[in-house]
């Protein structure tokens, strides 16, 4: 039977009261009572009995405690001994922890001779242990050390002064939906926002390219229709040769994609002008490629000027990103790393 509190459990003992009132019309058995209302026979007969006792009053409030309880405390290596343990592997047989297994276990090793799972969990709440969330990072591997030799190399290159004639850049791409309106919208007014149809169309996939200079507070934007070798090349070299032509040397901060290679430009332009000597490239390590601030800014770029957008077309999505590469690029802002 399910075990009730509060005014549900109010209500059930109003029920069995009128239910066996020897006054009513035509008062029910004990046993009629209890398939009735959801409970033991037992539980019907020690209601009526307090009833008589104790009175209608007491019998629907119940007894009221002399003194509140108070919470169960563990001492400090016993808080230690419960977060370790529910930082370690469930026992074999379960998919994961959960607060009254915790709780079971807590008491089975002796940490406690008894506890609730609610101590538990005020337990894990105090010291910042949530026992349900759960999040998704990239993990790198252990003791790697291509990846801590990338990772410094990186970090040293974002610790340089900042040198107009050696600035250090970084890029990163990101591909994009085009969706197209199928209706047409209805402007927002005064009396209710701007409205969309629920129904659209899918116009295709595109790329945008984002280069910034954290040093300077710059940030360049370009979109593609695709995002291959052909079209990385042609980016850097308008950067190459447009706003760095006259900077001695440029070291790039890029992943590990198969696209970002030096190979990329002799695939394009004739020898002599494929061979950029002003350019050095500092890679993340694979599985780091958070440590690029490019792609921080496209992290910045996406809620703030693309989610909950509907963009049809690769014209349209230039003039977006360009506005906002304008806005930025006004405004100045660092980046505080």
């Amino acid at each position: 039977m399910k075990r009730l509190s509060g005014a549900s459990q109010k209500a059930r003992r109003a029920r069995i009261l009128l239910h066996t009132d020897a006054d009513g019309p035509g008062p029910w058995t004990d046993r009629e009572t209890a398939k009735a209302c959801g409970c033991r026979i037992a539980t019907v007969e020690n209601v009526r009995r307090r009833c008589v006792l104790e009175g209608f009053p007491q019998v629907l409030d119940g007894k009221c405690r002399a003194t509140p309880p108070t919470p169960k405390l563990l001492d400090g290596e016993q808080e230690a001994q419960v977060i370790a343990l529910r930082l370690g592997p469930p026992p074999e047989g379960y998919g994961s922890w959960f607060l009254r297994l915790l709780a079971r276990h807590v008491v089975e090793l002796g940490i406690v001779e008894s506890i609730s799972h609610q101590t538990v969990t005020r337990t894990l709440k105090k010291n910042g242990v949530c026992g349900r969330k759960l999040e998704y990072w990239v993990i790198p591997p252990d003791a790697d050390h291509e990846f801590a030799a990338n990772m410094e190399e990186v970090l040293e290159t974002y610790a340089r002064p900042y040198d107009e004639q050696h600035p250090v850049l970084c890029m990163d791409e990101q591909p994009v939906q085009l969706v197209r309106e199928t209706r047409t919208p209805v402007e927002a007014t005064a009396a209710h926002p701007r409205r969309v149809a629920y129904e659209y169309e899918r116009a295709g996939t595109a790329a945008v390219f984002l280069f910034t200079e954290p040093l300077a507070g710059w940030r360049g934007l370009a979109a593609r229709s695709q995002r291959t070798k052909v079209d990385w090349a042609e980016e850097v070299a308008a950067l190459l040769e447009g706003r760095y032509a006259h900077s001695e040397r440029i070291t790039l901060v890029c992943d590990n994609l198969n696209t970002h290679t030096k190979g990329a430009f002799y695939r394009v332009f004739e020898p002599a002008r494929a061979r950029a000597r002003c350019l050095e490239f500092c890679y993340t390590p694979k599985h780091g490629s958070w440590l690029n601030i490019a792609e921080s800014e496209l992290s910045v770029l996406t809620p703030q000027w693309m989610r909950g957008r509907r963009i049809g077309d690769l014209e349209e999505l230039r003039r977006d990103v360009a506005a906002w590469a304008s806005d930025v690029n006004d405004r100045q802002r660092g980046v505080d790393w």
